[in-house]
């Protein structure tokens, strides 16, 4: 199998005996003829000097690694935290870039498959030194003429999620507008609330996110919670919640959207009964990234469909909106 950026997975047969590769099939044939757009490696500094490797990817029609005038950039976020982005075909990258975004995805500290030490170096650092990770990177892209500084989103799930509240709540204005999809905006409820079958990883959670078990502990995630500092809060904010989520509760998103309500901040909530920690069904992941283009469109100023029919089918309930 070889696996490329801008295209699909394709399989070949090598016949040992003769050394020669015989094409099988694409495993998205529907997608190769498209115009789809490379991603590129890059390793960021840290402004303490850890390496980030990060991926970029600018829409087809540029022509270089730098596009003319600076780009809006959207900061896509994995979750976890403890996963990676990897390079290849990323559908995400592909969809923001075709709308005519840069889009940036970085391993922050305490991303997996760099080694124990880059793993360790985000214990206790949820908000802080991850969160500076970000910053950096997005510094690095203005820096190189990649993006307008003025039109960066953040975009996430899971702990892209929190990553894209905390950047609304700890760097106000950093940031154009967010997108958290199923992300915990209290640390201290989300530790209280791991479902069952995540109980043995209670004591990483201590050792890597914080104590809920000790009064320092209490004081130390309320302090990283988003939800403490939703007062902050002055940059438009997208929220996608699933009803059934038994990891990051429908409460997590709840709670700061009534905090927002309460102080008269506007935000955007779409909830889906049907859907659990993301969004599995095509009509209700087709709903809410239509949303979401409409809503970065707005904000950034990128290219978005129509919505048409993209709602039909769906689930998705929008609690509070401010976006079309």
């Amino acid at each position: 199998a070889s696996s490329r950026a801008d295209a699909s997975i394709a399989y070949d047969l090598y016949d040992r005996a003769t050394a020669e590769l015989t094409p099988l099939f694409s495993s998205r044939a529907a997608i190769d003829a498209l115009p789809l757009a490379a991603m590129q490696d890059h390793v960021i500094e840290a402004r303490d000097g850890l390496d980030l490797v990060s991926y970029l990817t600018l829409p087809a029609w540029i022509d270089g690694e730098v596009p003319e005038t600076p780009l809006p950039l959207v900061l896509a976020v994995h979750g976890g935290p403890w996963a990676r982005d990897e390079w290849g075909y990323n559908a995400l990258h592909q969809w923001l870039a075709n709308r005519g975004y840069a889009v940036l995805s970085v391993n922050f500290r305490g991303s997996t498959g760099f080694g124990k030490h880059f793993v360790a170096a985000g214990d206790r650092e949820w908000g802080a030194k991850m969160h500076d990770d970000l910053l950096d990177a997005v510094s690095w892209a203005v820096d190189r003429g990649v993006a307008d500084a003025n039109k960066v989103a953040v975009l996430g799930g899971s702990y892209g999620g929190y990553a894209a509240l905390a950047a609304l709540t700890f760097t106000p204005t950093t940031f154009a507008c967010a997108v958290d999809i199923v992300g915990p905006s209290n640390l201290l409820t989300l530790l209280e609330t791991i479902p069952p079958y995540w109980a043995p990883m209670k004591t990483m959670f201590h050792t890597r996110v914080g104590n809920d078990e000790t009064e320092e502990g209490r004081a130390f995630l309320t302090a990283r919670s988003p939800l403490s500092h939703v007062d902050k809060i002055v940059r438009p904010l997208l929220i996608g919640q699933g009803a059934n989520d038994p990891r990051v509760k429908q409460a997590e998103s709840d709670q700061i959207v009534s905090a927002m309500k309460e102080r008269g901040i506007p935000v955007t909530y779409a909830l889906f009964p049907d859907e659990g920690h993301g969004f599995v069904r095509p009509e209700n992941r087709l709903a809410f990234w239509g949303l979401t283009e409409q809503f970065l469109a707005e904000h950034l100023g990128g290219r978005a469909e129509p919505i048409g029919t993209s709602y039909d089918g769906s689930s998705m309930e929008l609690v509070t909106h401010t976006a079309p």
